[in-house]
Order: C-alpha cells, then sequence, then structure tokens
C-alpha cells in the first residue's frame, strides 16, 4: 500500500531529508518547508520505503502538490 504525501498549504522547499530508497519509520521527517517565517517538516504517516521524491530545494509548492510517495 503506497501513501501519497502532499502539501498542506503553499510553502517553499528548504531541504529534502530523504532520498528514494530510504527507509523511513512514522514521524521522520521526510522534508522541511517554509510558509510565513516558519519551518514546518513534512513528516511520514507510515513506515516504509521512499519510493518517489517530487519536489526539489528551492521549490515553490501549492497545497495538494505531491511532495512524495511511501510504499
Amino acid at each position: 500500500m503506497a501513501e501519497d504525501v502532499r502539501a498542506e498549504m503553499v510553502a517553499q522547499v528548504l531541504d529534502v531529508v530523504v532520498n528514494v530508497g530510504d527507509a523511513v519509520r512514522e514521524g521522520d521527517t521526510l522534508v522541511l518547508l517554509e510558509s510565513m517565517k516558519m519551518e514546518i517538516p513534512v513528516l511520514a504517516e507510515l513506515d516504509g520505503t521512499v519510493s518517489a521524491v517530487n519536489v526539489t530545494k528551492g521549490d515553490v509548492i501549492q497545497q495538494g502538490d505531491l511532495i512524495a510517495v511511501i510504499s
């Protein structure tokens, strides 16, 4: 079962912490976003393997954009 990780708000990508193939556990940080001068970590909601990362550092993402996929 794959989980799509989507943006909850408009933000800029400060850092991408994971790579495709990385094992993650629930609560691990996937990417760091900045919105309204606040740093916001995007966390894995389940254990699994990162099968896709759809953002890079510096990207501006919109609400609902696909950030990563965990399977």
